[in-house]
């Protein structure tokens, strides 16, 4: 079996750290796990007018988090929270009432950040919202990263001195969704 796993950034910015963490941590899954970045830039801003008939890119979002076994949200934190664009795209994946795609899907949550606390906070956020979806998440290990030198190598990879403590946190998220799945 393989092990689809939607992966949502939360940051459109095209030089972001956690859309290179992303693209890392898709190269360093195991051979029964393939990744799919979803985009949610096109996203429209939630309007529970609309939610009756979802625009293409709508239902775009929801189909391939439906076809997912797992997700995994790698995000920035800003002003101490997640993203308005991550928190749109939830809404719009959970509604209307009675047809979110996330229930059940087993959650990673992990991200990198300038500041010394990575982002602890925007996790702690995301975490909470999670749980009303009724999205099983991982609780441990946490990661927490902070972008300085030697996080990424030249080439997009993680660097020497990370590449472990991420490879353990990826290697636990994966059993977390084989269990999860096979629950199910």
């Amino acid at each position: 079996m393989t092990y689809r796993i939607a992966v949502i950034v939360g940051s459109l910015r095209q030089d972001s750290h956690n859309l290179r963490l992303a693209r890392a941590l898709m190269h360093m899954g195991a051979a029964d796990f393939s990744f799919e970045q979803l985009r949610i830039d096109d996203l429209p801003l939630f309007n529970q007018d609309e939610e009756s008939q979802p625009c293409a890119a709508v239902q775009r979002f929801k189909g391939a988090l439906k076809a997912a076994q797992g997700v995994l949200f790698v995000t920035p934190e800003y002003n101490r929270s997640i993203p308005g664009v991550l928190k749109n795209a939830i809404d719009q994946g959970s509604r209307p009432y009675g047809d979110s795609a996330w229930t059940g899907k087993p959650a990673g949550v992990i991200g990198v950040s300038i500041g010394a606390i990575g982002t602890a906070m925007a996790q702690q956020h995301l975490r909470n919202v999670l749980v009303f979806l009724n999205m099983p998440t991982l609780a441990q290990p946490e990661a927490f990263l902070q972008a300085k030198e030697g996080l990424f190598d030249a080439d997009g990879s993680l660097g020497a001195a990370s590449r472990g403590f991420v490879q353990t946190w990826l290697d636990s998220y994966q059993g977390w969704v084989r269990q999860h799945s096979s629950a199910r």
